[in-house]
């Protein structure tokens, strides 16, 4: 059974605000889809790992001074079994926008996981943050990430370089 409340929608995953208590989750999901994930986007390299701990605790004092709201998909009943199924972060927040990222696990990938979230934190930004604007950015050769930013109501807005791979660039306007 999965939990109801802020953020969340009965049958679908939790989206959670990132707390230390999600380290061991969130470290877990990372390292289980690093392989799929660097294949599609840049690799986090391996002293994103080494320094995990050091890093997620940065992470939440940037989180706390309102700079970036980074979120976690949870499914489970609140024990200690719950599992990160995903992350759906809002970084570099000023002037009422903020950069959307996600990564799904690749187990929940092409089940609708990712639309789904990203909608959601389209609403959560909007009435929880009071944001205005979101953008997002995917390399080229990640059509499924298009397709979720296109499903969420995302623009194109040109092509990028994303760390020397070819990319393009979003933006959604909130209401």
């Amino acid at each position: 059974m999965t939990r109801t409340g802020p953020g969340s929608v009965p049958g679908m995953a939790d989206i959670q605000l990132l707390r230390l208590d999600h380290a061991p989750a969130l470290l877990a999901f990372e390292q289980e889809n690093r392989a799929y994930f660097a294949a599609s986007i840049p690799d986090r390299g391996d002293s994103y790992f080494s320094a995990f701990a050091e890093r997620l605790g940065d992470l939440l004092t940037e989180q706390a001074a309102g700079l970036h709201f980074f979120h976690v998909l949870v499914s489970g009943d609140g024990g200690s079994t719950d599992e990160i199924l995903g992350r759906v972060n809002l970084v570099d927040v000023t002037d009422g926008s903020a950069e959307l990222g996600y990564r799904i696990a690749e187990k929940a990938a092409g089940k609708g996981v990712a639309t789904d979230a990203v909608r959601r934190l389209c609403l959560l930004a909007a009435e929880t943050y009071g944001l205005t604007a979101l953008h997002a950015r995917t390399t080229l050769d990640n059509p499924a990430s298009h397709a979720v930013l296109t499903r969420a109501g995302f623009v194109s807005t040109g092509e990028i370089d994303i760390s020397g791979r070819p990319g393009r660039s979003y933006i959604r306007t909130l209401s």
